[in-house]
């Protein structure tokens, strides 16, 4: 395991004991989606409640529960675990939708700091890591849609003079440039936050120099990008 790596489980280590102090209490919700038995045990330990009922609730709208911040808040260690591992099998921007939807921002600030701690821990792991368990481009669309900033993730970005940094963000672009997509790319389950901007204008900027993929070229984008920086000025 590399030391980045170990950060992480470092750093979701401590979100497990930030969290130990969310008691159980009892579930109430959508009976005809969730059993008696489900709902007993999603008032039960979280460490004996199934993989599969903490990815049905890591995914489902919060109008199924009576109390749904309290229970996203209360399985936060078990999602994001699994989230960052890539065994929840549930869209990473979903998970960023409903962390928003919980308020996270707004919980105890132990429990705030140790997720955002897992935040950045997890963003430099996958920056060292190549293939990463969950893509690159996932994991920049749900930190920035949960923190609601992309700005600080790209300077680590492009901070990190790695190789694997290197080959993530040839996938990146290789990815976002698929019919100029890079133009109106929205970020997020519910596109809540448009990132075509800043985006562009970072790939084009501050690491144009690391992408060696004349597509970056193409009249079309610095078109677009110029034009973005006039009504920008405009504005």
């Amino acid at each position: 395991m590399s030391r980045h790596q170990q950060q992480l489980m470092t750093a979701l280590d401590a979100l497990d004991g930030a969290f130990a102090s969310q008691e159980p209490f009892p579930v109430a919700g959508c009976t005809h989606c969730y059993g008696a038995k489900d709902l007993a045990e999603l008032s039960g330990p979280l460490d004996l409640m199934s993989d599969d009922l903490v990815s049905a609730v890591a995914a489902e709208v919060p109008s199924h529960w009576d109390d749904f911040p309290r229970l996203y808040r209360r399985l936060t260690p078990r999602i994001v675990r699994a989230a960052v591992t890539g065994r929840l099998h549930v869209d990473e921007n979903l998970i960023a939708s409903r962390l928003r939807e919980a308020g996270w921002t707004t919980w105890d600030a132990p429990l705030a700091q140790a997720l955002h701690e897992v935040w950045s821990a997890w963003w430099r792991a996958t920056l060292h890591t190549s293939p990463s368990p969950v893509s690159v481009r996932e994991t920049l669309s749900l930190i920035t849609v949960a923190t609601g900033t992309l700005r600080p993730w790209l300077d680590t970005w492009t901070a990190t003079r790695a190789p694997a940094a290197d080959t993530q963000l040839a996938d990146f672009i290789d990815d976002v440039l698929i019919e100029y997509e890079i133009t109106d790319l929205h970020m997020g389950f519910y596109d809540e936050y448009d990132a075509s901007k800043e985006l562009l204008s970072w790939l084009l900027n501050d690491v144009r120099d690391r992408a060696d993929d004349t597509r970056l070229d193409d009249p079309y984008l610095l078109e677009h990008h110029w034009a973005g920086n006039d009504l920008h000025q405009a504005g």
